[in-house]
């Protein structure tokens, strides 16, 4: 009796099978179980237990210094003794390194494209200078990488929650592309909340193009030049808007910075601060149509070079370099207006910047000075409020 074994059938009932018997059948539901099945089973359980066995022994030999394993390594007569029997139970790794040692190596990756969309401070830097182009300009990554240094260095933005797109980045998903400054824009909203700081920097051509939609005053969208424009298109002000302000929810801030030409209302903003030279203001609504274009909730502004039907410019006369007027003239004012400034004060240092420059420019009779422009999702006090990134 002690050679048979008990097998018990899918209908549940138990069954004495003869030893050397490949089959056996149920006297109740008369199913055929097959007998060498369930060795073949036990032996490929044995397997497995063999080969994770041999795992773990390479894992703890990779993990222990070589000295520590010649030190450890015992003589051939002591590990034979030592060796568990095959019917012994072993001390198995934990899952998920069972998991890491059984499956393949994941492929690698050449640059992670995108850091963490979250964090209370986060900026996107665009600079495309056009290399190679007949419209190709000189100073709009250095533009990018001063921003970024002054975000760092003096406003407290982590430098892995700023993402930046130039001509000068290995990662092909931080070329300034059409495709990629989407990405990047919708990237910098995603998932905001109250208190979140969000910075959204550009330095390029800018441009116009007709308003097929109705909700330009002017007949006209204003629009960035991706590196790629000529293939793909420009980026409009109707998608800006749809991707960096109307997810804007209650408590989230976002300044932009546009260094480009006929960039005034480029994020489609419904209020533009006209400010005289006396400093005395007064809000226009840009509003037409049924398409809204405020935030979730949120506060959208933006430090533009010009207005829409200007051209903005670069200048050596600031650092001896080309550089953005408009991306230098903001950086000095924030570092000279002294702690908390207001709208009001940071507007009026950049335009008295950009204008005392610019007069020491030899310009043509067709040329025009241009000063920056303030829009805003909401009408504000610029003298009371303060500016805080």
């Amino acid at each position: 009796m002690s050679s048979q074994r008990e097998v018990r059938c899918r209908c549940g009932r138990w069954m004495w099978a003869p030893p050397g018997a490949g089959a056996i059948q149920c006297s109740t539901c008369h199913t055929v179980t097959q007998l060498h099945s369930l060795v073949d089973a036990l032996r490929g359980a044995h397997r497995m237990i063999y080969g994770l066995q041999q795992l773990r022994r390479q894992y703890q030999q990779q993990q222990q210094p070589p000295q520590m394993m010649m030190a450890q390594r015992s003589p051939p007569q002591m590990m034979v003794a030592q060796r568990s029997p095959p019917q012994m139970m072993v001390q198995l790794p934990p899952p998920q390194m069972m998991m890491a040692q059984l499956s393949p190596p994941p492929p690698p990756r050449l640059l992670e494209a995108l850091p963490s969309p979250f964090g209370k401070k986060r900026a996107v830097l665009c600079g495309v200078n056009y290399r190679g182009k007949s419209y190709s300009l000189k100073g709009c990554i250095s533009d990018a990488k001063s921003m970024r240094c002054f975000l760092v260095q003096h406003m407290g933005f982590p430098v892995e929650s700023i993402l930046m797109l130039t001509e000068d980045e290995a990662c092909p998903q931080k070329i300034p592309t059409k495709r990629n400054m989407r990405k990047a824009m919708r990237w910098l909203v995603e998932g905001n909340k109250a208190r979140d700081s969000l910075f959204f920097h550009y330095s390029g051509h800018g441009a116009q193009q007709k308003d097929y939609d109705g909700d330009e005053i002017d007949g006209q969208d204003e629009a960035l030049i991706p590196l790629d424009h000529e293939t793909e298109g420009k980026i409009i002000d109707d998608e800006i808007n749809e991707i960096l302000v109307r997810p804007l929810v209650h408590g989230a801030k976002l300044h932009a910075v546009i260094d480009a030409c006929n960039s005034g209302t480029v994020l489609d903003l419904p209020f533009v601060c006209r400010m005289e030279r006396n400093g005395s203001y007064d809000w226009e609504y840009q509003g037409l149509g049924r398409i809204y274009k405020g935030t979730d909730g949120g506060g959208a502004f933006c430090f533009s070079a010009c207005d829409d039907d200007e051209a903005s410019g670069y200048t050596p006369v600031f650092t001896g370099k080309n550089a953005g007027a408009m991306t230098y003239s903001f950086i000095n004012a924030v570092k000279t207006a002294g702690p908390a400034p207001t709208y009001g004060q940071l507007l009026n240092l950049m335009c008295s910047a950009i204008l005392e420059a610019q007069s020491r420019l030899t310009y043509t009779d067709s040329d025009e000075s241009s000063e920056p422009l303030l829009t805003s999702s909401e009408k504000f006090n610029i003298y009371a409020t303060k500016f805080a990134l």
